[in-house]
């Protein structure tokens, strides 16, 4: 990843946060969006004279838009765009309003429409580029029933990006049109989810964080399609998708605890 340049939003803290220490250790550029600004400028003064920060809110157009064009005006390009920002929700079906799902779909899948939108007509300038969406396992399958907005939105994700894939195949071969799959990531994502919910970082057999963070430089460096963070994940879709009643496969574990 030597002097790449990677635009991360939600780049102020957890899996954002952990990739800019990676990619900076591997020789990138990182620009990191985020909305707080004093967290922003405390990991730039970490990471030195090869981080840079744009206060963003990613549910604005013109903020991605925005984030893109400081971005080029630091660095003079961009080689690969990490839609990581997003947030969780802690409620059933049952109970969602109408503002869960607004909010959800804003911040979790509208996001990562802005950031395609925002960087596309530089990538395609430049036939070439790399999108990369940071989505969730749960968008899989109902492991978590009470992050059900959150884990909706998310399977949004998958679908846009793989359109996209589909879409720029054959106009565009040299941009990368990548989704990353995390499980349970030992972030403060669960104590910061809507309506509350347990700090991911207590929680049994949460992913190091740095760990996602290497899967993700991983795939800068040798694209791919798709990535499960750990390879269990990989194991249980192929199990789930491939089961002649997915209803069976609900009623085990860990599905049923």
């Amino acid at each position: 990843m030597n002097n790449k340049v990677i635009v991360i939003t939600g780049g102020s803290s957890g899996i954002g946060a952990a990739f800019a220490h990676t990619a900076v250790a591997r020789g990138a550029k990182v620009v990191l969006a985020a909305r707080r600004k004093p967290e922003l400028d405390a990991l730039v003064e970490k990471l030195g004279a090869n981080a840079f920060a744009v206060v963003t809110d990613v549910t604005r157009r013109e903020d991605n838009e925005r984030l893109r064009d400081a971005a080029l005006g630091k660095f003079g390009h961009i080689d690969a765009w990490i839609a990581n920002a997003g947030r969780g929700i802690t409620r059933p079906v049952t109970q969602l309003t109408d503002a869960d799902i607004d909010d959800m779909m804003s911040v979790n899948l509208k996001s990562v429409l802005y950031s395609i939108q925002a960087a596309m007509p530089h990538f395609r300038a430049r036939k070439a580029g790399h999108l990369i969406a940071i989505s969730s396992g749960l968008s899989r399958f109902p492991l978590a029933h009470w992050r059900s907005a959150y884990s909706a939105s998310k399977a949004a994700v998958n679908l846009l990006m793989a359109s996209l894939r589909v879409e720029l195949r054959e106009e565009l071969p040299g941009v990368h049109v990548t989704t990353v799959l995390p499980g349970v990531v030992a972030t403060e994502f669960g104590s910061n989810a809507m309506h509350g919910g347990l700090d991911s970082r207590g929680l049994p057999g949460a992913q190091p964080v740095e760990e996602v963070a290497e899967v993700i430089a991983d795939v800068i460096e040798k694209p791919r399609a798709e990535v499960y963070t750990r390879p269990q994940m990989r194991e249980l879709a192929a199990r789930y998708f491939s089961a002649e009643d997915v209803a069976v496969i609900e009623s085990q574990p860990p599905f049923m605890r």
